[in-house]
């Protein structure tokens, strides 16, 4: 008969063997597990000082991409010129309107910061029941300036 610390280092042997096949049979079976990004960081603690150093260097980088990709006045003001360039008759009270052929070539023109706002997407969404298929420039500017 064994004594009962046999018994727990037994017990215990048989857990630590059963998890480690467990927990090594899941991950054999799906490898994906490795190809998961890590998304999550901690923040760094107050003597970290090189890590927060860099945290603050990595968001002003980010903040200056991300100010590059806005549209300055200029270009705000050349699509606006472009859109009203060719707008599409005959107008709606007072609304300017464009179909989307000449979107297209607004699109083309207006440059590469632009150019992701020229989408077929984009125009559906802003499409609402005109008989000749266009939409409002006005429309198109303002959701350009929120967006972008």
């Amino acid at each position: 008969k064994k004594s009962e610390q046999e018994l727990k280092d037994e017990e215990m042997e048989l857990f630590t063997k059963y998890y480690m096949e467990w927990k090594g049979g899941k991950r054999s079976d799906s490898v994906s597990y490795a190809n998961i990004p890590r998304f999550y960081y901690r923040l760094p603690a107050e003597d970290e000082i090189l890590l927060q150093k860099l945290r603050e260097e990595s968001r002003a980088v980010f903040l200056q991409r991300k100010s590059r990709e806005l549209l300055d006045n200029e270009e705000l003001q050349n699509l606006w010129f472009l859109l009203d360039k060719h707008q599409t008759s005959p107008m709606i009270g007072e609304e300017a309107m464009i179909n989307y052929e000449n979107f297209l070539k607004v699109g083309e023109k207006a440059g590469p910061k632009c150019k992701q706002f020229f989408t077929a997407k984009i125009f559906a969404k802003l499409l609402h029941n005109d008989p000749y298929g266009r939409i409002s420039i006005m429309q198109f500017f303002n959701y350009v300036m929120r967006k972008g």
